[in-house]
């Protein structure tokens, strides 16, 4: 019988690749969101498109997601078990490249988000402190991303470093990410380099 350690990647990866935005937008709109506004999958065009409702219960969907990933992978492999950091390496790929659309998929940021706020907690309440910071103040989700994302990898490095045995699984786990994250975002900053970048909204439907 093949172990866990076998199938639960596979598992975290079908799971990370549920396109919770297309869906949404399938269902009850009939419409492609690959089509609307920036065509990314994610809550923030889901937001910009139909809604801060909308936008908040994908952003909701895909942070589960990554929770659930790591949660059944302890459950099946071991609260310490080093494949329990790449479950949630592979359920982040599932959601930025989706089976389920042709390998094309959403940035990351909320999945990873979920998976860290199963590892590393504290970590990622002060990520998400700047992330709330940044975009109140600018407006720009993709700035406010990939700050965090910065913010949080440092953080993880120098909560790790100063413990006896540092959890080496998920330092690799947290500089892949934030790596992938920054990737990930190149085209959005260009575009705040040169000042073409689009503002979120939380009216209805805004696309500023």
């Amino acid at each position: 019988m093949v172990g866990p350690e076998y199938w639960m990647p596979v598992l975290a990866y079908f799971l990370g690749s549920i396109p919770m935005g297309w869906l949404v937008a399938k269902v009850f709109y009939h419409k492609d969101i690959r089509k609307e506004g920036s065509g990314n999958i994610g809550a923030t065009n889901a937001l910009r498109q139909f809604g801060t409702g909308v936008g908040v219960f994908v952003l909701m969907m895909d942070v589960l997601k990554g929770i659930a990933a790591v949660l059944l992978a302890r459950h099946f492999l071991g609260l310490a078990h080093p494949l329990v950091s790449v479950c949630g390496l592979f359920a982040i790929l599932g959601h930025i490249y989706s089976i389920w659309l042709k390998f094309k998929g959403g940035k990351g940021v909320a999945t990873a988000a979920g998976v860290f706020a199963a590892l590393a907690p504290i970590c990622l309440i002060i990520a998400l402190l700047v992330f709330i910071l940044v975009v109140a103040r600018s407006r720009f989700v993709s700035l406010g991303s990939v700050l965090a994302a910065a913010v949080f990898g440092i953080c993880t490095y120098l909560m790790e470093l100063v413990k006896p045995k540092p959890d080496w699984g998920l330092l690799i786990l947290s500089t892949l990410i934030v790596l992938m994250i920054i990737l990930r975002h190149t085209e959005n900053i260009k575009r705040l380099m040169k000042g073409k970048e689009n503002k979120i909204s939380f009216s209805k439907k805004g696309r500023s």
